[in-house]
């Protein structure tokens, strides 16, 4: 039988996305990172109607990767190509300095 290790460990150790789960914890419980709040700021002003943004950094607090939800009026009548496009076109300058990029848009539900 093999000794118990950190490589035998290894695997255990690691969340849903690959990440030590150290990390993941860490991530949960920290404040959003400087990306994540220069993107929020930038979605804010170019979607001002927004009645939700969420950015989150899924490339482990690097900035290489982001996950974008965001829920405006601004989408009406709009195809998702059409919505996807019209974030990439208000993030253009931040995606320069990007890996990728999900995108999740959404028309609000009516009140």
């Amino acid at each position: 039988m093999a000794a118990w290790g950190p490589v035998a460990a290894a695997p255990l150790l690691r969340g849903s996305r690959g990440l030590p789960l150290l990390h993941c914890v860490h991530r949960m419980f920290a404040s959003q990172t400087e990306g994540e709040l220069n993107i929020t700021h930038v979605l804010k002003e170019k979607f001002p109607r927004a009645t939700a943004i969420k950015v989150t950094d899924i490339s482990g607090g690097c900035g290489a990767m982001y996950e974008i939800t965001i829920e405006s009026e601004e989408f009406k009548e709009k195809r998702t190509v059409q919505q996807h496009q019209m974030v990439n076109q208000a993030l253009k300058e931040e995606i320069k300095g990007m890996h990728g990029l999900r995108i999740f848009t959404s028309v609000p539900k009516c009140l």
